[in-house]
């Protein structure tokens, strides 16, 4: 009854959309997130600071690591 709440997995359209780490050259900041295929688009998740926080996201989304890119 008050134990952990079970982690929800979120969804994204993965005919439109890949999941993206963008990554800052100058300060290396890391902002993980799905880019739209078809325009470009980038929208934003969460910051990444460690190892823990990108797990965190693709537990959330139900992404492997294979499947996700980095851009600078």
């Amino acid at each position: 009854m008050f134990g952990r709440k079970k982690k929800q997995v979120k969804t994204y359209d993965r005919e439109h959309e890949k999941p993206v780490i963008h990554a800052s050259i100058c300060n290396g900041e890391q902002v993980a997130g799905f880019k739209n295929t078809g325009t470009g688009k980038f929208s934003e998740v969460m910051l990444i600071r460690g190892r823990n926080d990108l797990e965190e996201f693709m537990e959330m989304y139900g992404i492997g690591e294979s499947e996700i890119t980095k851009e600078y």
